[in-house]
């Protein structure tokens, strides 16, 4: 196996009632949220020594995640940058995130199913 192998974990459908928004009221009553994570890391030696203690571990993702996702923001991009920045802080191996972060509903006058905004980066 190829030391420089890389691995893509994909989280999607993580939901979230949140209170992030840029009026007072979505900030006092709170909307449902989606975040869907790609997190990109070096194989190593994870599938050869079948070793969970050595991937990037998905409950610690959600945990990050949720973390995140109690922290009141503006806007949905902050949200994207702090799970992106707390990810990269948990673990170091992980070499690339991408995060999609989806408000449902949103409230802008007329029906709209969803409004997502979508952040990559690479360390």
């Amino acid at each position: 196996m190829s030391s420089s192998q890389l691995y893509t974990i994909n989280l999607e459908g993580l939901e979230f009632h949140a209170f992030h928004g840029c009026y007072d009221l979505e900030q006092l009553s709170g909307s449902h949220f989606e975040v869907a994570l790609e997190i990109t890391s070096p194989l190593g030696q994870v599938a050869e020594r079948d070793d969970v203690t050595l991937a990037v571990n998905y409950l610690t993702v959600y945990q990050v995640v949720r973390q995140q996702m109690a922290i009141t923001q503006r806007t949905i991009e902050r949200v994207a940058q702090n799970i992106i920045d707390a990810l990269f802080e948990s673990f170091g191996q992980i070499v690339a995130v991408k995060c999609t972060v989806t408000k449902l509903a949103p409230p802008l006058g007329g029906k709209v199913r969803k409004v997502s905004v979508t952040l990559t980066s690479e360390r």
